[in-house]
């Protein structure tokens, strides 16, 4: 059996999941459980803290693991980034305490940063030639300034509400980083048959996300314009219909799209117009 580590809790467990559903890979219930199969193919879920998962694929403990870039690129473990997922988004962040004088990165010269990255840190200190002092902390970073253990923070940041509800404010986004899906540099023929079946699935939900389904009847004399309003992916599809001159086409268009579609479409006499979701495009 082929294990993925995924996160065992939070909001990057429950999207993992989701995901894993959606392209048919469903796992066993698994509260207060390391280990869970997948009940429809050959893969076993194996949960850890976030922060391990990157050296657990490097080591081959399991051959793939979603996780977030930042944990990938704070580690340095020897794993191949595959795919990025699309969810998960969120960034590395210096803060200061808010009303400080904050004049560009040098501000941080002489200054101790509380952190859990310390490495993506140093980087980026080293880069911009500041010399600061890095006191790593595994919990609460957030409260360090409030309680005298440093002069700022780096961070993750999503919505941003947990550095106003402690008095921060964001000065520069260092590293933007969303949910990969990572894998052993020497995977087994299995393993690889493996991945490129997942990849193979996760390209086809990625593709028809954000999708609409159009089927609408048309009289001949609109089927040149309507082509030309309506993507497709090749081309649309045209079939006649029993009534002398009239034409079922089907197109799919972007959600973004739809209603401007819908407009010109109905504007040079598209009638019985119908718009369903996309569930998977496979090309």
């Amino acid at each position: 059996m082929v294990r993925i580590a995924i996160q065992s809790k939070g909001r990057l467990n429950e999207e993992s999941v989701v995901l894993l559903q959606s392209i048919g890979i469903t796992l066993e219930e698994a509260k207060r459980k390391l280990l869970s199969p997948s009940r429809d193919f050959p893969i076993e879920a194996l949960y850890l803290r976030d922060d391990d998962i990157p050296q657990v694929v490097a080591g081959g403990t399991a051959a793939f693991g979603i996780v977030g870039m930042n944990e990938v690129a704070e580690k340095g473990a020897r794993v191949d980034v595959v795919s990025h997922l699309g969810f998960g988004g969120c960034r590395l962040s210096l803060a200061i305490p808010k009303g400080a004088a904050y004049d560009g990165p040098s501000w941080f010269a002489g200054k101790q940063i509380a952190t859990s990255y310390p490495n993506i840190l140093r980087k980026y200190l080293d880069d911009n030639g500041i010399d600061a002092k890095i006191e790593v902390i595994t919990g609460s970073v957030e409260i360090a300034p409030a309680i005298g253990i440093a002069d700022a923070i780096f961070d993750i940041v999503s919505s941003g509400s947990t550095l106003i509800s402690n008095g921060l404010v964001e000065v520069e986004k260092v590293f933007v980083s969303d949910a990969v899906l990572i894998a052993k540099p020497d995977l087994s023929t299995q393993e690889r048959e493996i991945l490129d079946e997942i990849l193979f699935r996760i390209e086809s939900e990625n593709l028809s996300r954000d999708k609409k389904y159009l089927l609408m009847n048309l009289p001949e004399t609109a089927l040149e314009e309507a082509v030309r309003i309506l993507p497709a992916m090749r081309s649309p599809t045209v079939i006649p219909l029993s009534s002398p001159g009239w034409y079922s086409l089907h197109s799919v268009v972007d959600a973004s799209d739809l209603w401007t579609k819908v407009r010109q479409l109905k504007a040079i006499g598209a009638e019985g117009i119908l718009v369903m979701d996309v569930d998977k495009i496979i090309l």
